[in-house]
Formats: structure tokens, sequence, C-alpha cells
């Protein structure tokens, strides 16, 4: 399984519900289910799908679906996140009712591999099931 590193307070927003499109700056052909780490935190924090990925997109576009992205409109006036910005489409985005600790790799900045690990696929069983 893979995990995904996001910032506060967007993985926040991302567990609530509020944001489905992660935005970032490259493409990604990674589909299905991927775990959902607060960067810096060392824990596993919920889970998603990753259904698709957009872009690369213009400023327009970001403007148009702030409900997805949450970035601030006056944010987005200022310029646009990345050269080439993608939208990652996340659907399905749960927490995890106790975060799983897990071992950052060295020079991780993106994507995690995660172990299997019966402290983590317990807890997640469930969930992925709901989720492939």
């Amino acid at each position: 399984m893979n995990g995904l590193l996001i910032k506060s307070p967007w993985i926040e927003e991302i567990l609530a519900g509020r944001k489905t499109w992660e935005i970032r700056g490259s493409n990604t052909r990674q589909r299905g289910p991927i775990a959902l780490i607060r960067s810096t935190s060392g824990q596993v924090s919920g889970m998603a799908r990753l259904a698709n990925c957009l872009g690369p997109l213009s400023r327009d576009d970001l403007l148009k679906n702030i409900d997805k992205h949450r970035i601030p409109k006056d944010q987005l006036m200022k310029g646009m996140p990345y050269p080439k910005t993608f939208a990652w489409v996340l659907e399905d985005a749960r927490p995890l009712e106790t975060p799983v600790p897990y071992n950052h790799p060295q020079g991780a900045v993106i994507w995690v591999k995660l172990p299997d690990d019966k402290r983590f696929t317990d807890q997640t069983a469930t969930r992925l099931d709901k989720l492939a």
C-alpha cells in the first residue's frame, strides 16, 4: 500500500470530507486505495481512494473549483501553486479511529511505500474492502 504525505491543514480538510482535490505539481498514474499520512507526524491518519488525476489545470480551472481544493481565491490570484498544476481526485476519505505509526524512509516527500503491518492492516481491512 502507498501512503500519500499531506500537510496540515489540507489533510484535515480531506479527512473531514470538505476537500476532494489534492493539488500537486505532477501527474500520477496511481489509482485505488491509498493511506493518508499527516506530514511530519510519523502516523497514517486515514484512507481514501485515488480516483483520478486532472490537469494540467489553469488558474480559471482552479477558480471554478475552489470548493474541491479549498485554496483561497486571494492566494490563487497571486499565482499558481505549481508551474504545472494537477488535481489528484480523492474519494471516500475517512480518518482511522486510531492513527497507525510507520517508519518514514529518508527522502520520501510525496509517497511512502508502507510495509505489510498487522497493526495497520487489522484496522484498515474493512475500510480497504469498501474502497476497492
